[in-house]
């Protein structure tokens, strides 16, 4: 079990940091709450959440933001394609949850505090501090409980993907014959004919310098362009704008005392038959009898409930451990269930609660009471957040008095921007469809590039570029699209059509020595360094040539390869030796073994993901170009 819990711990790490970063969960289990609205998805039953995939999309978002930086343009998540691919993949997590529930995998709570006991972020002076733990999760709006059910999950599914990644099969011959192929060494030396060195033999008349202008108009286009200023306004400049007093904090506090605290906590057993909500009444009554008859044998022997639940129940997730649900909050199971158990005492059964999912019979195992941190523990976490509520509230009630300046006062930025203290910038050259220039998104350059903004030299609508953040602009200089004339671009393209010669002369040249030296024939070629190469480690090197080297049929050496480069020119390649692998040692092929069975173990996982695809009933929402997310 320690080697377990070491194993995991770097897992929940990686967990907890998706928790900070908006991250979509899984479900905490069939019988936990779903989130209200449409569902973009249904898998065989359950619902995906509208809030999942929002959060998946913030999650993905955040990824490519902090890649991206100031290139980032979040209009891309608007894509229907984009949607599409991020709720497949929560189909394919709904379905591994499924599975693991399905096969019984769970974590125990011991294994769970021994894992989350040794995540760094929630020690202090090397020992798990309970304080800090529930602390950082409050600064999350997330609970001890929510936390735990969450890595219990996934620790649970990880199990299931394991099971097929950590389980591929390669033989040790085919890991023998993969290393030979791959770690032959191949030594060769390069000759490149570059371009430049036959542009003294191309000439280019001038007519073919006009002829090409002509016929390539549109290759000497220049956009239409615009230099402008503009406005941003957002709530995240307004937190640095507002204040909050401790009278404040503390009446917070006061108010949201069960948002702070732990709340109580129960921990349940139950037996379940199940039926479906909308199955035939013969079904429902067939169902409830079952479950009378097992409540009577409950009664009857209340301490042999457990081994009734592993004999009876039909629930997957919880019937091999004597129906054992664990510790639950107020809200986090369906309704009949959750005002059952929580009006139960300590080992006391309850009678039939009927629920979507069908009959359960619950007995109350435990009970932890609620606990409430002091002020002073919480109240930074509370100072930032009414910060936060405040600088929002503050933005909504400027927001249309921006608008209103901006379109009211329309010649000029500045009264808006002295209205939310924001400073008015300027960009140089933007063109019409340009992308991936911050905070440009598609809507605001079609709104600078309007006619009324041109032509009547206004400013734009105030334009929402991100949530709780607007921009407006004005135009400062305009350049319609043109065509550059003749004499402007005519050294350009004599250039370029000298290049295009000499490329070809390149490879006329090289195809004709190549020929030459695959009949035996000498020829005089500089040719660099001998160089040892294998298939994977080839450093400068095109990955063409590369195959082309490994093709050659290296009996009889040396052999000559060659093919135009993708750089310019032409490159031919002698082949003067090859090397065989002649001893494998047992850490090479071990770690190749690895290697192999980690890649068919990957695609075993595929494989029962997409036979789990085919079998299950899947319903997916089709997404509109340009729909946002609820």
């Amino acid at each position: 079990m320690f080697d377990f819990v070491h194993e995991k711990k770097r897992l929940v790490q990686i967990v907890l940091l998706l928790i900070i970063l908006p991250f979509a969960f899984w479900g905490v289990d069939s019988y936990r709450k779903s989130g209200g609205g449409d569902a973009p998805a249904t898998v065989n039953g359950e619902k995906i959440s509208q809030q999942e995939l929002d959060n998946a999309l913030r999650q993905q978002q955040d990824k490519m933001r902090e890649l991206m930086g100031a290139n980032f343009d979040p209009s891309v998540f608007d894509s229907s394609e984009v949607k599409r691919v991020i709720l497949d993949n929560l189909v394919g997590q709904r379905l591994l949850n499924m599975q693991a529930r399905s096969v019984g995998l769970t974590i125990s709570d011991e294994q769970l505090a021994q894992i989350i006991a040794g995540i760094d972020a929630f020690q202090k002076d090397g020992k798990f501090d309970k304080q800090r733990y529930e602390t950082l999760l409050k600064s999350q709006n997330m609970s001890p409980l929510m936390f735990e059910s969450r890595v219990k999950q996934e620790l649970s599914t990880r199990q299931l993907m394991d099971a097929y990644t950590q389980n591929g099969y390669s033989s040790q011959s085919t890991a023998d014959k993969l290393i030979r192929l791959n770690e032959q060494q191949r030594v060769v030396s390069m000759a490149p004919l570059s371009p430049e060195s036959f542009l003294k033999q191309a000439k280019v008349e001038e007519s073919a310098v006009k002829e090409y202008f002509d016929r390539n108009q549109k290759e000497f286009q220049a956009p239409e362009r615009v230099r402008a200023e503009y406005v941003i306004f957002s709530a995240a400049t307004l937190q640095s704008q507002v204040t909050v007093d401790q009278s404040e904090i503390k009446k917070y506090y006061e108010d949201h005392l069960s948002e702070f605290g732990s709340p109580e906590q129960r921990k349940a057993a139950h037996i379940l038959i199940s039926v479906a909500a909308n199955a035939p009444e013969a079904e429902k009554l067939a169902a409830k009898t079952k479950a009378e008859d097992i409540l009577q044998q409950v009664k009857h022997a209340p301490t042999k409930f457990a081994e009734l639940a592993r004999q009876y129940s039909q629930d997957p997730g919880s019937a091999a451990n004597g129906g054992d649900l664990g510790f639950f909050g107020h809200g986090m199971m369906v309704k009949p269930f959750d005002d059952a158990a929580f009006k139960l005492m300590v080992g006391e059964v309850s009678g039939l609660v009927q629920s979507d999912f069908g009959f359960h019979i619950i007995k109350l195992l435990a009970v932890k009471e609620g606990k409430t941190p002091a002020l002073d523990t919480v109240k930074s976490t509370i100072a930032q957040r009414l910060k936060v509520q405040k600088a929002e509230d503050r933005f909504t009630e400027l927001a249309e008095k921006f608008s209103n300046a901006v379109y009211e006062q329309s010649d000029s930025l500045k009264p808006a921007a002295e209205l939310v203290k924001a400073p008015v910038q300027q960009v140089a050259w933007l063109a019409k469809g340009q992308i991936g220039v911050a905070p440009w998104t598609d809507k605001a350059l079609q709104a600078l590039f309007s006619d009324e903004v041109i032509k009547n030299k206004r400013n734009t609508a105030a334009i929402e570029i991100a949530p709780s953040t607007l921009l407006a602009a004005r135009i400062l200089e305009h350049k319609p699209a043109s065509t550059l004339p003749f004499a402007e671009v005519a050294v350009s393209i004599r250039q370029k059509l000298l290049r295009q010669q000499a490329q070809e002369l390149a490879v006329k040249q090289g195809q004709a020595l190549l020929a030459q030296l695959q009949h035996g024939e000498k020829v005089s070629l500089e040719w660099k360094t001998a160089q040892p190469v294998t298939r994977s480690q080839h450093a400068g090197m095109d990955n063409e040539m590369a195959r082309l080297v490994f093709q050659a049929n290296a009996v009889q050496l040396p052999v000559y390869v060659g093919m135009e480069n993708m750089q310019g020119g032409y490159v031919l390649a002698r082949i003067d030796s090859v090397k065989e692998v002649e001893l494998i040692d047992d850490v090479k092929r071990a770690r190749y073994l690895q290697q192999l069975r980690k890649m068919t173990g990957d695609e075993l996982l595929q494989a029962f993901l997409a036979d789990a695809k085919k079998h299950a009933s899947i319903s997916m929402k089709s997404f509109s170009a340009g729909e946002k997310g609820q």
